[in-house]
């Protein structure tokens, strides 16, 4: 076959993602010289179409990149009154008190906020600064010169559906090069896989572990609407069947955002964590408030939960990985933004200073150091025992030793030094026959929902004449493999509805609706078989998230 001719394109920095980490390197790179050359490419539709976070944000992220943003008519409003946390049974809860909890739980002083949309005003910074932005410009390949990252593919249309090749409306799409390329796709994104298993990154590291988050937006009775609380729960309706819990955050005009986390450690393959979000709005704390509302959105994706024992290698020769593309988020906090907006801020400064020596395209070990070294070391060292202990010795565990542990921490020392991750999410999933299956109730269509009725509130959307981005390595696995050994957890674990097995016995056949992707992420982590390769699809296609 003909090799491929990409018209190119050089630029200074190239960055793949427009999420808080992407943005904020883009930002400091202009702040730093107003004549770097700069590009940040977006897969989805428009800047904060695919972002998805709870958000509580802590502000030492943006006050290290912007100062001034109080006065930017930032969309940053709803300062955090009131923090509550609860433990929650079938029937009621019990409300854990805020002072034995470390200094570093307190969300005073945060603000609850939609990510997509503090995205869409940082994008309107970077542009402002000469930052050039291209949404629905997927990246789908990496490009090398020998073993270094010197670039990537974006742009690329039109393979045929079924055999994969440059069909009749075929568009090569353009090679946009760097001096240096910052990979910050979010979590599990394609390309930061595809480094980090080249380079192996992760060698010396943890395995990264995963959750996924789910959430929707509810509008509820302004009698019940108290703007500024944050309300997290664990325990029912999880229990000891997975680790998780949920959040609670009254936005502004009457709105409230639910979510509901589910550690993909669980090992009973009929675990359904979509039905568990939704069971979980049954509860009578929860009922109450949602009652006589209306659900606006819904949206999920994975969360990297690995932590400071998982951060792998960021950095290769011409490439970094920023925010959840490293794996920064804090756990226990429930927070990732502002670490991203950090590692974005310091890869930024790592560049910008090699740049200005003459240097490119080697490994920046700047970054490395920062990351290691600086405020995103010490918000994550303190709390990496947290999620260890939940997935070793479950809950009560991780209330008491884990808060202990931070407790400890903030004096300098902890009492267990540094607790090792398990096995892979993937590994962790037990036999089908070792496990009962879980008889969910109906949803209501009032407080609960099917997945596919939700997925329309998602707003997604891909086009049916481009191959699927979700790719099996081995077609019959489903089947042969999955369906007899796991009862085929694809079924249930992807919140989107988009595998199905039809038919049983030798008629069974797997069936994989990707126009439902919401590009989550999770088939590509939980799969136990690690069979399916999430991939970017072409164009701008996948969620449209309106207020996530």
């Amino acid at each position: 076959m003909t090799a491929i001719q990409r018209e190119k394109m050089d630029y200074d920095v190239v960055i793949v993602g427009a999420g808080p980490a992407g943005l904020s390197a883009a930002i400091r790179l202009k702040q730093l010289d107003p004549d770097r050359s700069v590009v940040v490419l977006e897969k989805g539709s428009e800047v904060g179409a695919h972002i998805l976070s709870g958000a509580v944000l802590d502000p030492c992220g943006l006050d290290a990149l912007l100062p001034d943003w109080r006065t930017m008519d930032a969309p940053i409003k709803t300062e955090v009154k009131e923090d509550n946390f609860y433990l929650l049974g079938p029937a009621g809860q019990i409300r854990i008190p805020n002072w034995p909890m470390p200094p570093l739980m307190n969300n005073h002083g945060n603000y609850i906020v939609s990510m997509a949309n503090v995205c869409r005003w940082m994008a309107g910074v970077a542009e402002g600064l000469g930052v050039e932005i291209f949404p629905g410009m997927a990246c789908s390949e990496l490009v090398y010169e020998g073993d270094t990252v010197v670039g990537v593919v974006a742009g690329e249309f039109g393979r045929d559906p079924e055999t994969r090749e440059p069909g009749p409306s075929y568009e090569p799409g353009m090679e946009l090069r760097g001096k240096y390329v910052f990979l910050s796709e979010g979590v599990r994104g394609s390309l930061a896989k595809e480094v980090i298993g080249k380079y192996q990154l992760s060698n010396g590291h943890c395995p990264q572990k995963f959750g996924l988050g789910m959430k929707e937006i509810w509008e509820i009775d302004p009698s019940k609407h108290r703007e500024g609380t944050v309300t997290h729960t664990m325990g029912w309706p999880l229990g000891k069947n997975a680790g998780g819990g949920s959040f609670i955050y009254h936005l502004e005009n009457n709105q409230v955002y639910v979510g509901f986390v589910v550690h993909l450690n669980y090992a009973n393959p009929h675990l359904y964590p979509y039905m568990e979000f939704q069971r979980f709005k049954h509860h009578p704390m929860v009922a109450d408030l949602l009652k006589g509302g209306k659900r606006v959105a819904y949206g999920a994706r994975a969360i990297s939960e690995g932590g400071w024992q998982s951060i792998p290698k960021l950095v290769a020769p011409g490439v970094a990985l920023l925010g959840c593309s490293a794996g920064l988020v804090n756990v226990p906090r429930i927070k990732g933004n502002h670490n991203a907006m950090l590692s974005g801020k310091a890869a930024a400064e790592a560049a910008h200073a090699a740049i200005t020596a003459g240097r490119a395209r080697d490994e920046l070990a700047a970054y490395e150091t920062e990351v290691r070294s600086g405020p995103i070391a010490r918000d994550l060292k303190k709390v990496r025992n947290v999620k260890p202990l939940w997935s070793k010795f479950g809950l009560t565990a991780s209330l008491m030793g884990g808060g202990l542990d931070m407790w400890t921490n903030t004096l300098g020392f902890s009492l267990f030094g540094t607790l090792k991750h398990g096995k892979s999410d993937a590994a962790a999933t037990g036999l089908a026959k070792d496990f009962q299956p879980i008889d969910y109730p109906k949803p209501d269509g009032k407080l609960s929902f099917d997945r596919l009725t939700n997925v329309a509130f998602s707003f997604t959307n891909h086009d049916e004449n481009q191959p699927a981005h979700l790719v099996l390595k081995d077609p019959s696995v489903p089947i042969a493999v999955n369906l007899p050994k796991y009862a085929e957890p694809a079924q249930r674990y992807c919140p989107a509805g988009v595998y199905e097995v039809l038919g049983e016995g030798q008629d069974a056949t797997f069936r994989i609706n990707f126009q439902n992707c919401v590009h989550c992420k999770t088939c590509d982590i939980k799969d136990p078989s690690q069979n399916i390769n999430w991939t970017t699809p072409q164009g701008g296609g996948g969620p449209n998230y309106p207020n996530m």
